[in-house]
């Protein structure tokens, strides 16, 4: 059986300085939407979300780590409404579905390449304890990344306050 290469979302070029991003745990929240729409006015919105790559087997990539062909179907769904809502507010934008196994530093790298000045993102929704240690903090870690290059990052509260 010859050996088929999965072709994820080619990493647009054109620069905007709006980004949408997502972890890939969870859809866009109709307040980052709008936050973006608004702070992209009126320039285009980037809007990128994560398919999780989940390791290696004996440090080899193994297909069965990969995205499924669902996951990656329900991550471009998810790009896709966040742009009708993007339209809908009066912006425009387009989307990117990105794998990795490093969300906050695939997300960096994509602000960077398109000249981003300022990342919208929902607060994670991890539950405390050692699972919230493990998976992080996808916000926080961006802030710390992206410090240096002057690229501000807001995170939307998840219980609708700020």
């Amino acid at each position: 059986m010859p050996f088929h290469r999965r072709r994820f979302d080619v990493q647009p070029t054109n620069p905007c300085e709006v980004m949408l991003a997502s972890d890939g745990r969870q859809n866009y929240s109709p307040r980052a939407v709008a936050q973006a729409a608004a702070l992209g006015d009126p320039g285009p919105v980037a809007v990128v979300t994560i398919a999780k790559i989940h390791g290696t087997s004996f440090g080899l990539p193994h297909p069965g780590l990969l995205p499924t062909k669902a996951e990656m179907a329900e991550r471009q769904h998810w790009v896709e409404d966040a742009i009708r809502g993007l339209r809908a507010a009066g912006s425009s934008g387009d989307g990117q579905v990105a794998a990795t196994r490093r969300t906050a530093k695939k997300l960096a790298a994509v602000a960077r390449a398109r000249g981003v000045r300022v990342i919208v993102i929902d607060e994670t929704t991890v539950p405390k304890g050692l699972r919230r240690i493990v998976e992080g903090d996808v916000g926080a870690e961006l802030r710390r990344k992206l410090r240096k290059d002057g690229i501000r990052v807001e995170v939307i509260p998840a219980d609708g306050k700020g």
